[in-house]
């Protein structure tokens, strides 16, 4: 549950301090909720909640088209911003202090590049991006919105466009990710 305690920092700005004010929080943000049920499903501590958990990320997968299974490898501080149609592969491995934005994909690919992408640490996905391929995408990167990478990327990037241009940029994250854990 610690990277749950994590996500949650991350998607309020608050510290998980009290059980009221966390459980309210929970109740009234799905993804808040979403991201619980599916922190549950990855711990083996929790297997009396599995059914529960299994049940709610269910519903709140198919209402706001959150394709993420708990098998998926996310670090801590996972951050999603607008909660909705947003697709990760299963053999994807995504680094920790990750900010994802609305329709945005990382997904599996054929060709050269076959494979799912592995994603480091502090990296923002803006709005309908996607990454494809066995690629590997740094740390310290900022991915604008309607970017479709399917390339390497070095840390400390700026990624942009169809076809994508890399602008190497020292702290590129630095504004975007917020409450680093």
């Amino acid at each position: 549950m610690d990277k749950f305690f994590d996500d949650y920092y991350r998607n309020t700005g608050v510290r998980w301090n009290s059980c009221v004010w966390g459980g309210v929080q929970i109740l009234m943000e799905r993804r808040i909720r979403f991201l619980l049920y599916l922190r549950i499903l990855q711990s083996t501590k929790y297997k009396l909640l599995h059914p529960l958990a299994y049940i709610g990320r269910y519903i709140i997968s198919h209402s706001c088209g959150l394709e993420i299974v708990p098998q998926t490898i996310i670090g801590e501080g996972f951050r999603m911003i607008h909660p909705y149609n947003i697709t990760i592969n299963p053999e994807a491995k995504l680094g920790k202090n990750i900010n994802i934005y609305k329709g945005a994909t990382i997904g599996y690919a054929k060709g050269k590049k076959e494979g799912v992408p592995i994603v480091g640490d502090n990296v923002q996905i803006g709005i309908n991006a996607t990454i494809v391929g066995g690629i590997e995408i740094g740390n310290d990167v900022l991915i604008a919105p309607n970017t479709f990478i399917n390339e390497d990327v070095p840390s400390h990037s700026i990624v942009l466009g169809n076809p994508a241009i890399i602008l190497s940029r020292d702290n590129a994250t630095k504004e975007y990710i917020e409450f680093h854990v």
